[in-house]
Order: structure tokens, then C-alpha cells, then sequence
């Protein structure tokens, strides 16, 4: 592809990745090129093991590869120390998993506040910035509950408000409605198409058909390598 690679959000060239296990050598990533342009939607699919959760731990900052390159708004983080690595994931990287994270013992508004805790950001603009994230995803009503005393459906919208609070690059959802029921799902669904909408960048790792028809893109991944790579025709304009 031509341009250089400071014009997409994220670029990949020839990334690999290699883990040995017991005497043997697993490649997880084998030269994968990717291109994410500013404001898309994609989804990552394909079977465990296929290299998609590797994929985007190296996308998020969370591992690095062994070869190739990452492109991230156009800084070289593949040539990246931990130190800088972990300024990057802080600054530019919102996480949704499918187990929400959250601290049981503290309220949804402190729990969206950490990422700016740890950023550094003065508390009364946290707050302020934390309850805006609340009432972004819907739960203005429940700043004050703890993860305890919510639904799983709320738990990961505090989980998707703390995503957006450092207003990141690009959102890393990893199986969102893994452990919510289907109308839950469907719910979280139209929250993260929302964002879509708004211009937010996402990369959504599922194996379900279901979720990744919400993406305009969606990336299939077999034994380490991209199999395919498709605009959804559902969503075409």
C-alpha cells in the first residue's frame, strides 16, 4: 500500500510473533500487515489460536513483536522501551474486556477516574471528566453505585466509560458480550455503534458472527495470518 505510515491510526508491517512452549516454537503472528484508518470500525474474528487476541495485545500495547513493524498515529511504537510503552497505552488506548475489570470496592465514578489518576490529572477535572463519561454511555443515575449493586449490561458500560475518559485513539474491545445475555448484548451493541458514529475508532476481537456484523469491516484471522479481509456487506454504502 502507498503513503507513508503516518496517515492511519494504526499500521502494521510484517508483524510476528513467537512464543515457545515447552521445546516447541508457536508463531501466534506471521507477517501480518494491517491497515486501521482513523474513525473505522473493525472487527477481528477467527478461531482460538488463530492469532486475532495477539494481534490486538500488540495493537494495545500490552505485548510487542518480534518482528515487523507498529505504526500508531504515526509513532513507531514497535521501537518502543516499556516506559514509553506504557505512556502510549495510557494516553491512546481505551480497553473493554469481557470481564469488565472494575474495583469491586469503589463507586462507578472512581472507578472511570483511575486511568486519569494515573495520568495525572487533577481531581475536581476527573471528576468532572469521569461523570461526563457516565452520562456518555447512560449511567449518570448510577455514579454513585459499586459494581455490586449494578447489572452486567451497566457494569460494562462503567467498564466503557472508563475507556473513553482519557478520550483515547482508538477503543479495544475484546468479546464485549462475552458474559452478558443476548439483549444485554444487543444493548452494548448500539452503545459501541453509537460511538462509532460520534468518530471513535474501534477494533472489536469476537468470534460471534452476530457482533461482528455491527463492524463496517471485518478482518478474519487463521493460524497467524489475515485470511480475509472485508467490508460488511450488510452495512455498505
Amino acid at each position: 500500500m502507498s503513503g507513508s505510515a503516518n496517515e492511519a491510526t494504526i499500521k502494521t508491517r510484517g508483524l510476528e510473533r513467537r512464543y515457545r512452549m515447552g521445546g516447541e516454537l508457536i508463531y501466534a503472528l506471521r507477517g501480518v500487515d494491517i491497515t486501521v484508518e482513523r474513525g473505522e470500525y473493525v472487527a477481528i474474528m477467527g478461531p482460538s489460536g488463530s492469532g486475532k487476541s495477539t494481534l490486538m495485545n500488540v495493537i494495545g500495547c500490552l505485548d510487542t513483536p518480534d518482528a515487523g513493524e507498529y505504526w500508531l498515529n504515526g509513532m513507531l511504537v514497535s521501537a518502543m522501551n516499556d516506559r514509553q510503552l506504557a505512556k502510549v497505552r495510557n494516553r491512546e488506548i481505551g480497553f473493554v474486556f469481557q470481564t469488565f475489570n472494575l474495583l469491586p470496592r469503589v463507586n462507578a465514578l472512581h472507578n472511570v477516574e483511575l486511568p486519569l489518576i494515573y495520568a495525572g490529572v487533577p481531581r475536581k477535572e476527573r471528576l468532572r471528566r469521569a461523570e461526563q463519561a457516565l452520562e456518555r454511555v447512560g449511567l449518570k443515575e448510577r455514579i454513585g453505585h459499586r459494581p455490586s449493586e449494578m447489572s452486567g449490561g451497566q457494569r460494562q458500560r462503567v467498564a466503557i466509560a472508563r475507556a473513553l475518559v482519557t478520550e483515547p485513539s482508538i477503543l479495544l474491545a475484546d468479546e464485549p458480550t462475552g458474559n452478558l445475555d443476548s439483549a444485554t448484548s444487543a444493548e452494548i451493541m448500539a452503545l459501541f455503534q453509537a460511538l462509532h458514529e460520534a468518530g471513535h475508532t474501534i477494533l472489536l476481537v469476537t468470534h460471534e458472527a452476530d457482533v461482528a456484523a455491527h463492524a463496517r469491516r471485518i478482518v478474519h484471522f487463521r493460524d497467524g495470518r489475515i485470511a480475509e479481509d472485508v467490508r460488511n456487506p450488510e452495512l455498505a454504502h
